[in-house]
C-alpha cells in the first residue's frame, strides 16, 4: 500500500515540477508582453526566469539516465538558484520606487552588489565544488552535497532577503487605498513561493529529509502546489503596475492567459504522463492512445474554456459593471465596419442588377463635400466621363413612382434617393445602369427594388450613426486614458501624480505615438489641442511666430517635419515619394484611406504599413528639430554668460 502511495506521489511530483516550470515560463512571457516598460514587471520577469530554470532542472534531472547527466542538470539549476536573492531584492526595490520612493543611489548599489554576489556564487557552484559539492543519493533522490562555501551562500541569501523584506514592508506602508494594500499583501504572500521552489533544501538536510519518503514526497507535493498558487498571486499583483487599463481588463486578460497557457499545457502533460504509465502497466509500450489522448484533451479544454470563460468573467470580474460591459461587447459583436457595409451594399447592388437585368449599379453617400462614391459593381464606371458625381438631385429629369418616389436620370444611370424617415433627409443615392432613356419599372421590379433600396438606406443610416459614436469615442478616449493613467499612478502611493502636469516627451516611441495622434487630429481635435508635444521647446519657440497660439505652432511644426520627409525635386508618384505622398494626402489634405490607397495604387493594408513608417520618419524629424532648438538655446546661453 505504501509503495503504491509513494509511486503516486513520485508521479504527481514530476507532473507538478513540469507544471510549475510551464507556469513560471508562461507568466514570465505575460510580464514581458503586457507591461515590459514597467520596472516592477521586468524585475518579476527575472525572478520568474530563475524559478523556471530551477524547475526545468528538476524535470531534466528526473529524466536523466546517467550520474554525469544528473550532476550536470543539478549544477545548471544554480543559474536560477544563485540569482534568486538578487532578483528578490531587485523586485522589492522596484516596488518601493513604484510606490513613490525612488532610490537616491544607495539601493541601486545594493541591488548591483547582490547581482555581483549571485554571479560569484554561480561561478563557484557551476565551475567548482566550493558551494555545491559531490553528487549524492538518498533513497533515489539526487542532490549535491553542500560545499565549503555553502554556509557563505546561506548567509548572503539571508542578508539580501532581509533587505528585500524591509523594502516590501515599506512598499506596503506607502500604499494609499484598501485595494492597493490588499494586492500588496497578496504580493508579500506570493513572494514566498519562488523562494520555496528555488531554494536547495535537500543540500541542508538531504539524508534526513529523504529518510521518510512518504513524508518527504508528500511535503514536496504540497510545496509545489503552494508555489504554483503563489507565483500566480505575485504575477496578479504586478500585472496592475504600469498599465492604464481598468481592473476588469487586467483580471480578464491574466485569467485567460492562465487558462489557455499553464492550465491547458499542464493538464495535457499530466494526462499524457498518466496514460503513458497506464499503457506501460498494461504492456502496451508506445501506445497509440497517448497522442490521441493528447489531442482530445487539448481540444476538449479549449472547448470548455470557450464556454465557461465569459460567464466566469462576467460574474467574478465585472461586478456592478456587467450591464455596461455587456453593451460594449454587444456593440463590438454587432458593429458594422466600413468593410461590412461595403460587402452588404455589394450584395444589395448585385441583387438589384439581377432584378433589373442590368450590368452596373452603385451607391453614393452624402458627405461633407457632397456625394462620395461608396460602392460600385459591374463593368461600367460611374465616373468614367465625369470628374465627380452629380450635384445632389439638381436635375429636372425625373419620373415618379408609387413605391420608389422620384427617380432621376443622370448620365447613363437612374438615381433613386435613399431617404431617412426620421429625420426626413437624403443620406445617399442608389444608381442603376439605365436600360432606357427614361426610368421604367414593372410593378414586380418596383416592389423588389423598394425592399433593396430600404436595406441600403438602413445600412447607410446605421453606418452614419456609428460614425457619430466613433467620433464621440475619439473625443473621449484621450480623457479616459489620462484618467486611467493617473488612477494607476496614484493607486500605489504616487498621489502627487494627480496634481502634476505632463511636461515633456522622453523616448522616440513616445514621440512617434504622440505624432500619430496629433496628425490624426491635424485639423482639430483633443489629440492635437491637448498633445504633450505642445510642451516641446521647438513648439514654444514657434508659438511666438503664431501670435502665441501653441496649437497653430504645433500644426506648423508637424507640417515642417513632413516637408523634411519630402524628397528633392518635383513631386512624383514613385516609390521614392511614397512616404511623403501618404503624409500629404492622408493628413494635410484629410483624404480618406480608401481614396489615398486608390490614388497610390496600393491596398489599404499596405497603406497602413507604409503610413506607420512615414509617421516614424516625421517623429524623427520632430525630435531632430527639438534637438536643434535645445542646442541653439544652449549656445545662446553660453554666449550670454561669456559676455
Amino acid at each position: 500500500m505504501s509503495e503504491t502511495i509513494l509511486a503516486t506521489l513520485l508521479v504527481f511530483n514530476q507532473i507538478l515540477n513540469a507544471g510549475n516550470a510551464i507556469t513560471a515560463f508562461s507568466l514570465l512571457l505575460y510580464a514581458l508582453t503586457f507591461n515590459v516598460r514597467e520596472r516592477v514587471a521586468r524585475s518579476l520577469a527575472l525572478l520568474l526566469s530563475c524559478v523556471a530554470l530551477v524547475y526545468f532542472g528538476d524535470v531534466l534531472t528526473s529524466l536523466a539516465q546517467s550520474n554525469s547527466e544528473i550532476e550536470l542538470w543539478l549544477r545548471v539549476q544554480w543559474v536560477g538558484i544563485a540569482f534568486v536573492p538578487a532578483t528578490y531584492l531587485h523586485l522589492s526595490d522596484a516596488l518601493l520606487e513604484a510606490t513613490g520612493r525612488p532610490s537616491r543611489g544607495r539601493r541601486i548599489v545594493v541591488v548591483f552588489i547582490s547581482y555581483l554576489g549571485g554571479a560569484l556564487i554561480l561561478a563557484a557552484a557551476g565551475l567548482s565544488k566550493l558551494v555545491a559539492g559531490e553528487l549524492a543519493f538518498s533513497d533515489s533522490v539526487a542532490y549535491l552535497r553542500p560545499g565549503t562555501l555553502f554556509p557563505l551562500f546561506l548567509l548572503f541569501s539571508l542578508i539580501i532577503l532581509m533587505f528585500a523584506t524591509v523594502n516590501l514592508w515599506r512598499s506596503y506602508q506607502r500604499c494609499l487605498t484598501r485595494s492597493s494594500r490588499r494586492r500588496m499583501r497578496y504580493l508579500m504572500i506570493g513572494s514566498i513561493g519562488p523562494l520555496l521552489g528555488a531554494f536547495p533544501f535537500l543540500m541542508i538536510g538531504g539524508p534526513g529529509l529523504a529518510a521518510q519518503p512518504l513524508i518527504f514526497w508528500g511535503l514536496l507535493v504540497l510545496i509545489n502546489i503552494s508555489v504554483a498558487i503563489q507565483i500566480v498571486m505575485i504575477t496578479y499583483t504586478v500585472a496592475y503596475f504600469g498599465v492604464s487599463f481598468p481592473d476588469r481588463v487586467v483580471k480578464s486578460r491574466l485569467f485567460q492567459w492562465i487558462l489557455r497557457g499553464p492550465v491547458v499545457a499542464s493538464t495535457v502533460l499530466a494526462v499524457t504522463v498518466i496514460v503513458n504509465r497506464l499503457s506501460a502497466r498494461l504492456g502496451l509500450e508506445n501506445s497509440r492512445a497517448v497522442p490521441f489522448t493528447m489531442v482530445a484533451v487539448l481540444l476538449l479544454l479549449q472547448y470548455v474554456i470557450t464556454l465557461i470563460r465569459p460567464t466566469i468573467e462576467r460574474w467574478f470580474f465585472y461586478g456592478e459593471d456587467r450591464g455596461d460591459v455587456a453593451r460594449l461587447q454587444l456593440l463590438e459583436e454587432r458593429l458594422l465596419t466600413s468593410g461590412d457595409v461595403k460587402q452588404f451594399l455589394e450584395s444589395v447592388l448585385n441583387a438589384a442588377c439581377d432584378v433589373m437585368g442590368v450590368g452596373s449599379a452603385f451607391v453614393a453617400v452624402v458627405g461633407q463635400e457632397g456625394l462620395e462614391l461608396e460602392v460600385a459593381v459591374g463593368s461600367h464606371d460611374p465616373l468614367r466621363d465625369a470628374e465627380d458625381l452629380p450635384p445632389l438631385l439638381v436635375t429636372d429629369e425625373k419620373a415618379d413612382f408609387d413605391l420608389l418616389g422620384s427617380v432621376f436620370t443622370w448620365d447613363v444611370y437612374w438615381l433613386i434617393p435613399l431617404r431617412l424617415a426620421d429625420p426626413p433627409e437624403i443620406v445617399g443615392l442608389f444608381g442603376l445602369y439605365a436600360r432606357a432613356a427614361e426610368p421604367n419599372f414593372s410593378p414586380e421590379e418596383e416592389a423588389r427594388l423598394k425592399v433593396l433600396v430600404g436595406r441600403a438606406t438602413v445600412a447607410l443610416a446605421d453606418r452614419i450613426l456609428q460614425r457619430e459614436v466613433f467620433s464621440a469615442v475619439d473625443r473621449l478616449v484621450p480623457e479616459v486614458e489620462d484618467i486611467q493613467r493617473l488612477r494607476a499612478a496614484a493607486l500605489y502611493g504616487k498621489a502627487g501624480s494627480l496634481t502634476v502636469a505632463m511636461d515633456g516627451v522622453h523616448t522616440q516611441d513616445e514621440v512617434a505615438n504622440l505624432v500619430k495622434e496629433a496628425l490624426g487630429h491635424y485639423w482639430g481635435g483633443p489629440r492635437l489641442t491637448r498633445s504633450p508635444l505642445l510642451e516641446l521647446r521647438v513648439v514654444r519657440r514657434a508659438a511666438q511666430e503664431h501670435d502665441g497660439n501653441p496649437v497653430n505652432a504645433l500644426r506648423a511644426i508637424l507640417r515642417q517635419a513632413i516637408e523634411r520627409v519630402r524628397p528633392e525635386g518635383d513631386r512624383r508618384f514613385t516609390a521614392e515619394w511614397m512616404l511623403y505622398n501618404i503624409l500629404e494626402m492622408k493628413f494635410l489634405q484629410g483624404r480618406k484611406v480608401r481614396d489615398v490607397a486608390m490614388r497610390l495604387a496600393m491596398s489599404e493594408a499596405d497603406l497602413y504599413r507604409k503610413q506607420r513608417v512615414a509617421i516614424e520618419e516625421v517623429a524623427r524629424a520632430v525630435a531632430e528639430m527639438e534637438r536643434e532648438v535645445v542646442a541653439s538655446e544652449t549656445t545662446e546661453g553660453s554666449l550670454s554668460e561669456d559676455r
